[in-house]
């Protein structure tokens, strides 16, 4: 059986000519679309797969290629007399470029940065295909224009596209529970004690020194009140008069304007 004739890049032009004219007919218009989508959804592939990157589902980029080919298909004009592809690889191109700069990013990067992060990476990937190696920074400086110390720029930005969950482990050889949540400190939940002690320190000082024991042996050591008592050889009651009248001429001297203003975030 014979081969069939392979399509003529004329003949190919004349069947592209007449989509587009059916594209603008009301009748035919959906049928037209359909087929221009079908015909051209190779580059819109190819084109995503130039932009795939390690994290990024080439699925989802596909979908945004396939997008920009049909506002392509949309927006054509045959009249001007150039090539559909050459209409078509700029605007599925912006298409991609929208995508990462609008919903790509995990961390805002401006947009400059961002195009500068995509043609370095484009320029690796070439490079390192035609040298057989990692290129230097010099050398990818080179390819995109751009100097040594922007391209590292640009590389340390690309850090941002991508966010780790702070419950993924550390190394792949971690033990379970090594995440990076681990390596968070945390509020220290006495600090609040030490800058009141520091405020306070002059006023309880001031204190008698009973009543320095009792507030002591009370909040430092957390004994009740019958232990302190005991410790001290008075009553219970006697303790609570005690530790009521040191509190009270503590909270008189936090509640006084220069010491208010110490605790003023402005003054930290």
């Amino acid at each position: 059986m014979p081969d069939a004739p392979a399509t003529t890049p004329s003949l190919r032009s004349a069947e592209e000519a007449e989509l587009f004219l059916r594209l603008h007919r009301k009748g035919s218009a959906p049928t037209a679309r359909r087929e221009l989508v079908e015909r051209f959804l190779p580059l819109a592939r190819q084109l995503a797969r130039r932009y795939q990157r390690g994290t990024e589902p080439l699925d989802d980029l596909i979908q945004v290629a396939s997008i920009g080919l049909v506002k392509a298909i949309d927006r054509f004009d045959p009249d001007r007399g150039t090539a559909f592809s050459s209409y078509a690889v700029p605007t599925i191109t912006g298409e991609l470029k929208r995508y990462f700069r609008d919903s790509g990013w995990a961390v805002h990067v401006p947009r400059g940065m961002q195009e500068r992060v995509m043609g370095v990476n484009a320029a690796v990937t070439r490079l390192s295909r035609s040298l057989g190696r990692s290129p230097s920074a010099e050398e990818i400086g080179e390819a995109v224009g751009a100097s040594a110390a922007e391209v590292l720029e640009a590389m340390e930005a690309g850090f941002a596209y991508d966010a780790i969950s702070l419950e993924a482990s550390r190394s792949s050889d971690s033990e379970e529970g090594d995440s990076y949540a681990e390596l968070l400190g945390e509020e220290d939940g006495r600090y609040d004690l030490v800058e009141y002690q520091a405020t306070i320190a002059a006023e309880l000082r001031a204190l008698p020194s009973r009543d320095r024991l009792v507030i002591h042996l009370r909040f430092s050591e957390d004994l009740t009140q019958s232990a302190i008592a005991e410790r001290i050889g008075v009553s219970q009651m006697h303790v609570s008069r005690l530790i009521r009248r040191a509190v009270g001429q503590l909270q008189r001297a936090d509640d006084r304007p220069e010491t208010a203003s110490a605790h003023s975030p402005g003054r930290r």
